[in-house]
């Protein structure tokens, strides 16, 4: 049986990733969009900026954010002029480096799938009469529909995953930055094998069934 301390860090891993998700759909759709249909010159830098959390160690990015949202960096001053406190070793901290560092996650597979419409619906829409608001919503959005349920699992799954960022940020307070990757790696230093053991085998069963539902869901779509 999972500890009361290991279902906190869960309910707490769920809470910031669905937050992450549903925050990054707002932020990323929009970027996704422009990238995919844009021949800016700012097309490349943007582009490599947004994928740096693929490659770059999660470490290096949670100590520049650290710096970027503590009491000295610009983000910080900000919040603090704002009277909202200090976001480092805050539930909220968490929630902004988990957008920056699970950014890629959602905007990739988005800009995927909207270069794939091309560019005949627009059109036909556009013959129509609708307007750019009405032809997203109604012809880009559907047509895209395993691109949105593809990022929206892969952003989930990866901040579920999270873990060099999360520490750096939100340290290690029970119930309040304690996620289930944090919570697992204090079992292991604590040499609590049995508990550790139970709480990797829940994560390593969501990261199948995630998958799982990855590779099965464009065999349905392809079948309908």
């Amino acid at each position: 049986m999972l500890s009361e301390e290991d279902l906190q860090a869960i309910w707490l891993t769920i809470r910031l990733a669905g937050l992450v998700t549903i925050l990054l759909l707002l932020i990323g759709t929009p970027v996704a969009w422009w990238l995919a249909n844009t021949k800016s010159k700012w097309k490349g830098p943007l582009g490599a900026f947004i994928s740096l959390p693929l490659v770059l160690p999660p470490t290096v990015l949670g100590f520049y954010l650290l710096l970027l949202f503590g009491p000295s960096g610009p983000v910080g001053e900000l919040t603090r002029f704002l009277g909202i406190g200090h976001l480092p070793f805050t539930f909220w901290g968490l929630v902004l480096a988990s957008v920056f560092y699970s950014l890629p996650f959602m905007v990739q597979p988005l800009q995927t799938s909207f270069e794939a419409i091309g560019e005949k619906p627009l059109e036909a829409a556009a013959t129509l009469g609708a307007s750019p608001l009405d032809t997203f919503f109604t012809v880009v959005v559907p047509l895209s529909f395993s691109g949105f349920a593809a990022a929206s699992v892969l952003t989930f799954a990866h901040t579920v995953g999270e873990f060099g960022v999360v520490l750096m940020i939100g340290g290690n307070l029970p119930g309040i930055t304690r996620v289930a990757s944090v919570q697992l790696y204090d079992h292991v230093e604590a040499f609590e094998y049995p508990q550790a053991h139970r709480l990797a085998v829940c994560m390593l069963i969501f990261s199948f069934l995630v998958l799982l539902a990855l590779y099965i869901r464009p065999n349905r779509i392809n079948k309908t």
